[in-house]
């Protein structure tokens, strides 16, 4: 590929974007299923204790999100390599790592619920039919974390058909079953968390049978007691660790950010859940970009050609701008019939219009630091996003110091634009060191 013909255009960009951004846009909806077809049941008990559960597990899955963007990028590197053995080591690891991690909530299932629930404080009843929902689908957690291994293997290996049929075949499995065992059946939260875990399983063997199908998988005792030696460890656990951390610094900024909201007021607090929810969404679209970058990224280093990475920083600058300018004028132009299909409240709906010109500021401000958050995991150089990202929240904390007491809610949103903006241009220091490292040192990045 250090032809520059043979280098990837905008054509073949695209054709990675966009089934990665529909198969990204899909993996939220696992557990809005749960609660749409739970909230149908018309008992505010079972909704709530459902939707406390639903929180748990993102929440816990999110953190443990990096085995799947880590996995990626190591196997995409393996394949710029053309090395099997390290391409199968890439998975066997990962996966040994989420079925421990996945075992572990198991076994501490009970202390983690009950500090969960200390921490809600909700009714008894609400607090009954969560146990109902979280004791079934806690034993799913091996299962959810192999299948984050799995599908960063799937991508880093370039597989992306098989990446969309496992994430939108999971969901269209657990909108049946859930349809099924709750309004069917009438089996209630239980009914909802057993579709869960019946989907994520089958897309569990069906990813398995997706990797031993690969040409880039060969299973061996030989080689799989090598994987799991003392030997490559050390860069898997680096990399998750940073990716770790800056998971924390995300999840930080989101609770820092909905109890400044609370302590404003009810009202405050609906209205930016509402613009939360739409954030979301519009970083959920960048990630099929970052997702294309990092799967390029990473061949990139894998087979030392500096100018397939060169390439992939332009067109993931093209697209970002794209995809910001597109965002933008969208949701400018639609944002005042968006926002009350999110609530029926007037006051609620007036307060998210009046304070929704800040989100119009959002896809431009952190386009950048999202794509490119894919394109330095594909390097696996998860430093600059740790430290990044530290320092972004650091920026979020210092502006709502300042901002929120003159200010009020919009000071709160002005600090959450400081973060936003802060992740691109914090990380984005970090890519001109990349771009000027010659090709007899692309193989080392």
């Amino acid at each position: 590929m250090n032809d520059p013909s043979s280098l990837p255009g905008h054509r073949a960009y695209l054709r990675l974007v966009l089934p990665l951004t529909a198969a990204t846009l899909s993996t939220p909806l696992l557990g809005m299923v749960d609660t749409a077809v739970v909230g149908n049941l018309g008992d505010p008990a079972v909704l709530g204790g459902t939707a406390l559960v639903v929180v748990l597990f993102n929440t816990l899955y999110w953190l443990f999100g990096f085995l799947r963007v880590s996995t990626s990028g190591f196997a995409a590197q393996a394949r710029g390599s053309s090395d099997m053995e390290q391409a199968s080591a890439q998975l066997i690891r990962p996966l040994a790592v989420s079925l421990l991690l996945g075992l572990a909530f198991i076994l501490l299932q009970k202390p983690i619920f009950s500090g969960f629930i200390a921490l809600y404080k909700p009714d008894p009843d609400v607090a009954r039919f969560a146990w109902q929902y979280y004791g079934i689908r806690v034993w799913g957690a091996p299962v959810t974390l192999a299948n984050y291994a799995i599908l960063g293997w799937l991508l880093g290996m370039a597989h992306i058909r098989q990446t969309l049929i496992l994430q939108i075949g999971a969901n269209m499995l657990n909108l049946v079953l859930a349809l099924l065992f709750v309004q069917t059946l009438s089996w209630g939260a239980a009914g909802a968390a057993w579709a869960l875990l019946i989907a994520e399983s089958g897309s569990l063997l069906l990813g398995l049978a997706f990797v031993l199908r690969s040409p880039h998988f060969r299973l061996s005792l030989p080689g799989a007691a090598a994987a799991l030696g003392a030997g490559g460890w050390a860069g898997m656990f680096r990399a998750n660790a940073d990716l770790f951390i800056r998971t924390l610094c995300l999840l930080g900024m989101i609770n820092g950010f909905t109890a400044a909201s609370a302590s404003l007021g009810t009202t405050f607090l609906a209205a930016n859940a509402i613009l939360l929810q739409i954030h979301y969404f519009m970083a959920y679209l960048y990630d099929g970009i970052g997702n294309a970058g990092s799967l390029y990224a990473g061949q990139a280093k894998g087979s030392g050609n500096a100018a397939l990475l060169r390439r992939t920083i332009r067109l993931t600058w093209f697209w970002t701008a794209a995809a910001a300018l597109l965002m933008t004028l969208l949701y400018q132009a639609f944002k005042d019939a968006l926002i009350p299909l999110f609530a029926s409240s007037p006051e609620v709906i007036r307060s998210a219009l009046a304070y929704s010109g800040w989100l119009t500021l959002f896809p431009a401000a952190a386009g950048a630091g999202i794509t490119f958050y894919g394109v330095f995991t594909g390097l696996t150089e998860t430093g600059p996003i740790r430290n990044s990202m530290l320092l972004s929240l650091a920026a979020f904390a210092a502006g709502a110091l300042l901002f929120l007491p003159a200010w009020g809610n919009d000071g709160l949103w002005a600090a959450f634009t400081v973060f936003a903006a802060a992740r691109s241009v914090f990380l984005l220091l970090y890519l001109p060191g990349l771009q000027k490292r010659p090709a007899a040192e692309a193989s080392r990045f």
